[in-house]
């Protein structure tokens, strides 16, 4: 499995935003995220980093 977990960092805690993320898409204002189960979020945000062996997505909200 390659999904990961897409978390939102809130200073130095993240929290987590979706699980079993399978697709990252950049839109106009933010980022796309569709899961394995075809459910999507939108979010006005950027991506901070990614740890693929940990499988974790780590974005930071744009202001």
């Amino acid at each position: 499995m390659c999904e990961a977990n897409a978390y939102l960092m809130n200073g130095e805690e993240p929290s987590l935003i979706m699980e079993a993320v399978d697709v990252v898409e950049p839109e106009k204002d933010g980022l796309r995220l569709v899961n394995i189960f075809g459910e999507q979020k939108f979010l006005n945000a950027t991506i901070q980093s990614l740890s693929l062996v940990d499988h974790k997505i780590y974005l930071k909200a744009c202001s």
